[in-house]
């Protein structure tokens, strides 16, 4: 396969400006997305808190955060404009296949779903997996441990009904089946997206976004981002311009440079070495003026 004609080589502030929803004065909280967040457990609470702090930052309208009803306690006492609510779980506070009516329920109405950080690994969670891909029909992003439960069984994405953005690091890449290390990373995961029939968002010093044909590849951001929940941060980003109606490739280009670039204001502001994800939600503002 050959490098692809036309490489957008990073997104704009100016590009990110024409991809989101104008603000009309006659709207309301409906029609700029509701977003669906699965995420947490037991010891992993801050991916989720995380995740919907981030798509709230980012414009959605509503953002339903379901966890495992072992952390909702916790969770729901940190709560603020997220709505959560708990799902059945396991005896470790992982969700568990019991929890999929109730899913399916909160499903309907939807714009968006994320699936993934800090939800652990289990056999169920690998079930629970695929069950969701095979009725969603809004964009699906699948991240950290939503990623990890498809190792030996990505061949379930191409049945998907809905867009798919899948957000590997280095190691869930090598458990999808693809090559970190290889010498042209952009042909690798141009590979998996056509393999898989989906978006990736390849991590790394420059982020890859390509659905298989098209690639952008994000220039933002900085080694102080390189601390647990800054992932989380990019989902939750993802997941709200998901829900915003933006087209998915467009998306996920769009959300890995306001994610960047918000750790880039912090690094001028505050400096790398103490830097912590909750920087970045602070800022994502200041990008979407």
């Amino acid at each position: 396969m050959s490098r692809p004609v036309w490489i957008a080589e990073h997104m704009t502030k100016n590009f990110l400006w024409e991809l989101l929803p104008m603000r009309q004065s006659d709207t309301h909280k409906g029609d700029y997305g509701k977003v669906l967040l699965l995420c947490g457990s037991e010891g992993l609470t801050g991916a989720a808190r995380l995740a919907a702090k981030a798509a709230l930052r980012a414009g959605s309208g509503l953002v339903y955060l379901g966890v495992p009803e072992k952390i909702y306690p916790i969770v729901a006492a940190g709560a603020g404009s997220e709505i959560v609510f708990p799902l059945p779980c396991d005896e470790r506070g992982r969700l568990c296949l019991e929890s999929f009516p109730a899913i399916c329920d909160r499903l309907a109405g939807m714009d968006a779903v994320l699936f993934g950080p800090g939800l652990g690994q289990s056999k169920e969670l690998m079930e629970l997996t695929q069950k969701l891909i095979s009725v969603c029909r809004v964009p699906l992003l699948l991240d950290a441990d939503g990623i990890n439960a498809l190792e030996g069984h990505i061949d379930i994405l191409r049945g998907a009904a809905c867009p798919i953005v899948l957000t590997p690091h280095d190691g869930e890449y090598r458990r999808l089946g693809g090559d970190p290390k290889a010498d042209d990373r952009i042909l690798d995961a141009m590979k998996m997206a056509r393999q898989t029939g989906t978006i990736v968002l390849l991590k790394g010093h420059r982020t890859i976004i390509t659905d298989g044909q098209n690639v952008y590849r994000n220039l933002t951001g900085n080694p102080g981002m390189a601390t647990g929940g800054s992932g989380d941060v990019l989902a939750g980003i993802l997941v709200s311009f998901l829900g915003q109606r933006i087209m998915p490739l467009e998306a996920t280009a769009a959300a890995a440079y306001v994610h960047g670039a918000a750790g880039d204001l912090a690094a001028v502001e505050i400096g790398q070495y103490g830097m912590v994800p909750e920087d970045l939600i602070s800022r994502i503002p200041r990008l979407l003026l």
